[in-house]
């Protein structure tokens, strides 16, 4: 065992009897650093995440290239930390199921903040419904680095059609902006409601994601009462 072992055994010990709500930031950083980097001092790059970043969630949102900036923090390190968002994600995408009955906006918002958490590129999905509002499937559409998210609206139509969907609901993320709707995102949203109604399917809403924040299109007004 190294000269920080019994440090080591002491947090882990901490951590596992009482969670993380008695830890500052910087303990978190240290424990989880304690995986990556076993024969280093990981409270002094705790220190540096912190200070390069701010604060915590900015340590989780930052890029590998932008973490191995820091002394001391190589590629082993970076991938670790950027697991941790990663993984949450997941976890709580699998926490939002099937059959889940999407009424109203603020369900659906709740339903779609999930997806998109540490998410650094503009990312959309289609969530399909029946004629009950009952989620049938969730699905990535797209993912990519412009401010103008490119849509295939047949790729679109296509999957509507193979879930046998009455409806359906498209969300999207705004990344590093604020959960309002473009000039893009209101012209793409009219083309596609125009071309699902031709097939029968109703675009009940579109959902703009900034953090943990969204805006509804058909609240707003953009799309007609479903």
């Amino acid at each position: 065992m190294d000269t920080h072992g019994g440090h080591r055994e002491r947090m882990r010990t901490r951590f596992l009897r009482y969670g993380l709500d008695n830890f500052d930031d910087h303990n978190i950083l240290e424990l989880l650093l304690f995986y990556a980097l076993p024969r280093q001092d990981t409270n002094l790059l705790a220190h540096r995440l912190l200070d390069a970043f701010g604060t915590l969630a900015g340590v989780f949102d930052a890029t590998p290239e932008a973490l191995m900036t820091v002394p001391g923090i190589g590629p082993n390190a970076a991938a670790l930390i950027r697991l941790v968002p990663e993984t949450a994600r997941r976890y709580l995408m699998c926490k939002t199921r099937m059959g889940d009955v999407l009424e109203n906006s603020e369900k659906a918002g709740a339903y779609v903040l999930p997806l998109f958490l540490g998410s650094r590129e503009e990312t959309a999905y289609l969530i399909c419904m029946d004629a009950k509002m009952k989620v049938l499937d969730c699905r990535l559409l797209c993912r990519g680095t412009s401010t103008a998210l490119s849509l295939n609206i047949r790729r679109v139509v296509q999957i509507a059609l193979s879930q046998n969907a009455s409806s359906v609901l498209l969300a999207h993320n705004h990344v590093g902006g604020v959960a309002l709707p473009s000039d893009e995102d209101k012209q793409a949203t009219a083309r596609l409601h125009h071309v699902l109604a031709e097939v029968g399917i109703t675009l009940v809403d579109h959902l703009i994601v900034a953090d943990d924040d969204f805006v509804s299109m058909s609240d707003s007004g953009y799309l007609p009462a479903p």
